[in-house]
């Protein structure tokens, strides 16, 4: 039987993404960013609040990137959500990591984290339920140490941090258990 919890964020796992962008003075920040999805095959949705120095950011410089943070910098990626950098002028500086810029678009990546989207802004919608920015994914690149043999990303060698809502922990992707569009197909000839 279930039991009544109320009001939940009832979704998990949810991602650990690292959101990056330049401000007027090229200025790196980064902020860690759970509410984020693919929401088309070259669109992301960050689902983050306007009043982020990131998100004023994106909107000023028309570009991001979006950096999958795995359990080898657990951290900093932790760091980058507890830090604001509307009011700490060197939070990407304490950290000691390292960005470039994008060959891309006009964002800088962090070359801790193994895997990143180069985004350009697509869209920003606003309204009574929610701020979204849309980012149109321009470029994938990913450190050849979490790809497998077929040049794809491969989970297992990531170790993707994910977001635990209900407890508010981290933990880690990595054990295939099933194969997607093929564990339901018996269920197709019923």
């Amino acid at each position: 039987m279930k039991k009544d919890l109320g009001l939940v964020q009832a979704i998990y796992p949810m991602p650990v993404l690292m959101v990056a962008a330049y401000d007027e003075n090229g200025k790196v920040n980064v902020m860690n960013a759970a509410w984020g999805m693919i929401c088309a095959m070259d669109k992301v949705a960050l689902f983050i609040d306007e009043e982020h120095k990131t998100t004023q950011n994106i909107l000023k410089s028309k570009a991001f990137t979006v950096s999958i943070a795995d359990s080898n910098h657990i951290d900093v990626a932790d760091f980058f959500g507890i830090a604001s950098g509307n009011k700490m002028n060197d939070k990407f500086e304490r950290t000691g990591y390292t960005a470039v810029k994008s060959q891309h678009v006009n964002a800088p990546i962090i070359d801790e984290f193994p895997v990143v989207m180069e985004c350009n802004l697509a869209d920003v919608i606003s309204n009574d339920y929610m701020y979204c920015i849309v980012g149109h994914i321009v470029n994938v690149a990913a450190d050849e140490k979490v790809l497998s043999d077929n040049g794809k990303i491969a989970p297992e060698k990531l170790n993707a941090l994910i977001f635990d809502q209900f407890q508010h922990g981290y933990y880690v992707t990595g054990e295939k258990v099933g194969k997607a569009w093929d564990a339901g197909k018996k269920l197709m000839n019923r």
